[in-house]
């Protein structure tokens, strides 16, 4: 994804990562901003910027990214409006050692495939907080408002070809898959008009925004990659295994200031798409989408990546002072007398829990119909706190689940244990099966 900026400072070869917190069990963000610095990592886009979000990131030299929700630019159709956002979004935190720079005004406001409904007010809502910001003096604070690549026309096969068009639609190039790395193994190239020869889709897709922009009459806009990542489940070719060997060559070449066919020696910025899963994305693109995580929801990386561009061949630092729950699964018991019942509460507890690893090409395909089941009865049971005691079970199911205390994983189909030392959505507090705790502590449900 990339993002133009009509008010973008270059700081040089950027490795940024963005953090969304669409997750049942939430690390508390403590820790990640621990798992941050212990990674080296100074640059960081908040999709959700909560005020205990903000609070932890005070007094780091971390530079932030806040974003205004596309459902509240209908909230800034003023510059009074416009002006309490930032007071209270921005210049709160900032004067709290806050280490705020960028606010991304709405997020892939005019993508089709993104949204059911365009957000064109993203436009005079972005005019408004640039104006404020240089009318109050917000120093080092840039706006912008990100875009999905369908921002483009659809079909182009050259970047020269690329520009903007207000009735964007998908796009879908019959390319071949090792395009997408920067390492290609094929033979596949793309030539431009103008000689500039293309080995991989990084640079295609760059030097296409480039040829956009100029064609609007802004060619010295800066670009900043503000999403790339390469997902790790839920599809053909969703693999750590992909994802390793994506980043192992993107991040180098991202700071070997070798630019673009374009651009050559230009500068680039970007942000790795995302620091952890997210179990509550919502799938409509796909099943994939849950799974741009770096890390695991407990905090644990999937492959290796050098955070710093150097290449090295190592696994980035573990979130600290996570703890699991209880080492128990749910499942289910096998119980055949009424089959429809059993798709009922499979698709029950698919509507609840995340099913994605089931999806084709995902890491649980291979599973059979009651290994399926099983599967679904464990996500679920696990987001509800485990709970299962006299008063409350989420492992019922009508009477098809029970409780195990050895693990059920199949092969490559690992039966998670969800966190326990996490924020939980639905009270956007500490997880406790339903109340939370007096004192603040965590709580879950206990008992079998």
């Amino acid at each position: 994804m990339f993002l133009p900026s009509s008010l973008y400072v270059a700081e040089g070869n950027i490795i940024g990562v963005n953090w969304g917190r669409q997750n049942v069990h939430r690390l508390i963000p403590s820790m990640v901003v621990d798992l941050l610095l212990q990674n080296n990592i100074r640059h960081l886009k908040l999709f959700s910027a909560s005020d205990n979000v903000l609070k932890a990131l005070s007094g780091g030299d971390i530079a932030i990214t806040v974003t205004m929700p596309n459902e509240n630019l209908r909230h800034v159709f003023s510059h009074d409006l416009a002006a309490y956002w930032l007071q209270e979004k921005v210049r709160k935190y900032r004067t709290q050692n806050v280490n705020i720079r960028y606010v991304h005004v709405g997020n892939e406001p005019f993508s089709k495939l993104s949204h059911e409904t365009l957000f064109t007010n993203a436009v005079s809502s972005l005019r408004y907080i640039q104006e404020i910001i240089v009318r109050y003096g917000y120093e080092n604070v840039t706006a912008t408002t990100p875009h999905y690549t369908d921002v483009l026309k659809p079909g182009i096969k050259k970047p020269s070809e690329a520009e903007f068009r207000p009735d964007i639609m998908a796009n879908m190039n019959n390319w071949d898959p090792e395009f997408a790395f920067i390492d290609n193994n094929s033979n596949f190239t793309i030539q431009d008009d103008n000689g500039l020869v293309y080995t991989n889709v990084f640079e295609f897709i760059y030097d296409s925004f480039l040829h956009a922009i100029k064609k609007a009459g802004a060619p010295d806009v800066e670009l900043t990659v503000g999403q790339i990542g390469w997902p790790t489940n839920g599809y053909p070719g969703a693999t750590s295994a992909n994802a390793e060997r994506f980043f192992k060559q993107l991040l180098p070449f991202v700071k070997s200031n070798k630019g673009t066919p374009l651009r050559p020696g230009i500068s680039i910025e970007v942000y790795i798409h995302t620091l952890v899963d997210e179990n509550l994305h919502k799938i409509k693109l796909g099943a994939f989408r849950r799974h741009w995580g770096v890390y695991n929801n407990n905090g644990q990386p999937k492959y290796k990546i050098d955070f710093t561009g150097q290449g090295r061949d190592i696994y980035p630092t573990s979130a600290k002072g996570v703890v699991l729950m209880p080492k128990r699964w749910c499942v289910y018991n096998g119980i055949t007398d009424n089959q429809t019942f059993v798709q009922q509460m499979f698709d029950f507890a698919c509507q609840e829990a995340d099913c994605t690893p089931l999806a084709p090409g995902g890491s649980c395909h291979h599973l059979d119909f009651a290994q399926n089941v099983s599967y679904a009865f464990n996500r679920y049971f696990q987001n509800k706190g485990q709970c299962n005691n006299d008063k409350t079970s989420t492992c019922d199911f009508g009477g098809l689940g029970m409780v195990l205390l050895t693990d059920p994983s199949v092969g490559t189909c690992k039966f998670p244990i969800e966190i326990l030392a996490a924020e939980n959505a639905e009270t956007k507090g500490l997880h406790s099966g339903g109340k939370g705790c007096e004192d603040g502590r965590h709580c879950f449900c206990l008992g079998f």
